[in-house]
C-alpha cells in the first residue's frame, strides 16, 4: 500500500515536471518569435518613413537620383526579406544607403535646415536605436531558448517534441571591421 502511494506520488511529480519543462520550452520559443516580430515592427516603421524622406530630398537634390534609387531598392529588399538573417543583411544595406542620404544633407544647406527633413532624420535615428535594441533582445531570447533545449533534462523533452535551435542574427563580416578615420 505505502509502496503504491510512493510510486503514484513519484509518477505525479514526474508528470508535473515534464509538463512544466515542456511549457517552459514553449514559452522560450514563443518569446523568441515575439522578439523577432518586434524587429519586423521596427523595420516596417523604418521602411514606412523612407518614402517621405526620399520625397523631401528629391525637392532639393534632383540630380541625386542614383542615391535615392539605391535607398528605395534597399528598402524593398528589407520588405521582401523572410528570415531574420536576410532581414539583417537587407537592413545593413539600407543603413549604408541611408548614410549616403545623410551625407547629401551636408551638400544642401537648405535641405539640412528643412524642418520636415530634420523631423524625418530624427524619426529614423530613433527607429535605428529601436531596431538595434530589438535585435539585441531577440538574440538574448534565442540564447535562453537554445540553452533550454540543450540542457538536461529539457533536451530530452525538446528531442521528443522536435524543438529546434534558432539562429542568432549575426553581424556580417564587413560590418565587424572598425571604421578607419583619416584626418
Amino acid at each position: 500500500m505505502i509502496l503504491t502511494i510512493i510510486v503514484v506520488v513519484i509518477l505525479v511529480l514526474l508528470g508535473i515536471s515534464y509538463v512544466a519543462m515542456y511549457n517552459g520550452l514553449v514559452k522560450y520559443r514563443n518569446r523568441a518569435e515575439e522578439f523577432n516580430s518586434q524587429i519586423d515592427v521596427q523595420l516596417k516603421r523604418r521602411t514606412d518613413l523612407i518614402p517621405n524622406l526620399v520625397e523631401t530630398v528629391k525637392g532639393y537634390a534632383t540630380h541625386e537620383k542614383e542615391t535615392l534609387s539605391q535607398v528605395i531598392a534597399s528598402r524593398n529588399q528589407v520588405v521582401d526579406a523572410k528570415t531574420p538573417q536576410d532581414k539583417a543583411e537587407a537592413d545593413n544595406a539600407l543603413t549604408g544607403a541611408l548614410r549616403q542620404v545623410f551625407a547629401l544633407s551636408e551638400n544642401y544647406p537648405d535641405l539640412k535646415a528643412n524642418q520636415q527633413f530634420q523631423s524625418l532624420m530624427e524619426e529614423l535615428s530613433n527607429t535605428e536605436n529601436k531596431v538595434s535594441y530589438a535585435r539585441q533582445a531577440y538574440n538574448s531570447q534565442v540564447q535562453q531558448y537554445d540553452t533550454a533545449i540543450e540542457t538536461f533534462p529539457r533536451n530530452i523533452i525538446a528531442g521528443i517534441h522536435n524543438f529546434k535551435a534558432i539562429d542568432y542574427i549575426a553581424v556580417p563580416e564587413s560590418e565587424k571591421e572598425a571604421p578607419k578615420v583619416k584626418f
